[in-house]
């Protein structure tokens, strides 16, 4: 007879094989169809998450509602264990967005980025060049500095300054303050023979659009402060679905206690009718 906690573990579980199959499908259509570099970056993840649900899914429907407890036992071991790794991940993810922020510049509307200001481990990830050309590429495909020129491109200098700009227009679609060049539109500067500063980020801006400054230090730096933003909004998520998943662990125990229960009396049976 099937118990409360089974016939729960089992709608659980079937909505999550729903769930995967979408997220699957999605994964080899990117694999298949995209043409984009990021569009490849995401497509193995997507892949390996759709298969992992679907199979710890069924694992947890067969197991609760055919009372198999050895597929159930497999169920917990990997719901145990993706609670650890949930609950390390949260806890890393703290730790490091924990620096890193803007610095204000006196009349300005936006702030200035600094790559030196965040943890090491971010600095790496990004300092990488094979993985810095995927997430380049990325911004390019996302026209973040294709709308930042549209959106601003009747803009006087002075009203530039003045302007509310996301951490990534600030530091991938115009070159630094310090720079000193001659403004022309929000994505074309001119550079001035007279300037001598020593920011390599100067150096390395150009006004073709799929160059600007998106192999600056300051794209770099505003690509982590939003990504130190995010990761603190999913490290509070992480927690509400971290009690998620310890209840559903709880009610899957109850369910895997009833069936060797189950089990035990049916052999009884067996053996003596």
């Amino acid at each position: 007879m099937f118990r409360l906690s089974n016939n729960l573990v089992g709608i659980l579980n079937f909505i999550t094989f729903l769930l995967s199959i979408p997220i699957l499908w999605a994964g080899i259509w990117l694999k298949n169809k995209g043409t984009s570099e990021c569009d490849k970056f995401f497509d193995t993840p997507v892949i390996i998450l759709g298969v992992f649900l679907l199979l710890v899914s069924l694992a947890g429907l067969i197991g609760a509602c055919c009372r198999v407890s050895w597929l159930l036992w497999t169920y917990l071991l990997v719901m145990f264990l993706l609670i650890v790794l949930l609950f390390c991940f949260t806890i890393f993810a703290f730790v490091v967005t924990n620096k890193g922020a803007g610095q204000v510049l006196s009349g300005k509307g936006y702030k200035e980025y600094k790559l030196g200001d965040y943890s090491n481990w971010l600095q790496k990830r990004v300092g990488n060049q094979k993985n810095w050309r995927k997430i380049k590429s990325c911004l390019i495909d996302a026209k973040v500095c294709s709308d930042f020129n549209q959106k601003f491109a009747n803009d006087t200098v002075e009203v530039l300054y003045t302007r509310h700009l996301s951490a990534l227009q600030a530091g991938c679609c115009k070159p630094s303050d310090s720079c000193g060049f001659l403004y022309k539109s929000p994505t074309n500067w001119e550079k001035t023979s007279t300037n001598s500063t020593s920011d390599p980020d100067c150096a390395a801006w150009d006004n073709q659009a799929d160059v600007l400054c998106f192999n600056c230090n300051s794209c770099k730096a505003g690509l982590l402060d939003n990504l130190r933003r995010d990761w603190k909004k999913v490290a509070v998520i992480n927690i509400i679905f971290l009690v998620f998943l310890i209840i559903v662990y709880s009610v899957g125990c109850c369910a895997f206690r009833n069936n060797r229960r189950d089990n035990n009396s049916y052999s009884s049976g067996w053996k003596h009718p």
